[in-house]
């Protein structure tokens, strides 16, 4: 029943009762139910307008976290795809690198960081390797 129905129909029963007191507790009995109803309509329109406002939060939310989840994913393969190539790069390196086939490197004592490049070049020819 819309609002303009029901006050039509509270105009049309008020009309209705009579002077009678069993006829006028019924006609505010009545009168009340239809506010009630009226209020309960318009409490439901509001909680499913609400409920409604509150689904499409959430699914912006998601929508936003799905478009992140799919950079950050993004993201993990390109440094994923990084350090292969670092680790590559190491690997092939670490064939070659005089610093590491040098027997200055293995020696537990503190040395002084700018002699050890020095020390570990001039074992270069040492180690046999070129």
């Amino acid at each position: 029943m819309s609002g303009l129905e029901s006050a039509e129909f509270l105009a049309h029963s008020s009309a209705n009762c009579s002077d009678t007191d069993q006829a006028s507790q019924d006609c505010g009995t009545e009168k009340k139910k239809l506010r009630r109803r009226e209020k309960n309509r318009i409490a439901a329109q509001r909680s499913r307008k609400k409920q409604t406002m509150k689904a499409d939060e959430l699914h912006e939310e998601y929508e936003g976290l799905e478009q992140e989840n799919i950079a950050l994913k993004r993201e993990i393969r390109k440094l994923s795809e990084e350090v292969k190539h670092l680790s590559d790069a190491l690997k092939d390196h670490e064939g070659v690198c005089p610093m590491m086939h040098c027997t200055m490197n293995f020696v537990t004592s503190p040395r002084p960081h700018s002699n050890v490049i020095t020390g570990c070049l001039s074992c270069e020819g040492q180690s046999g390797v070129s």
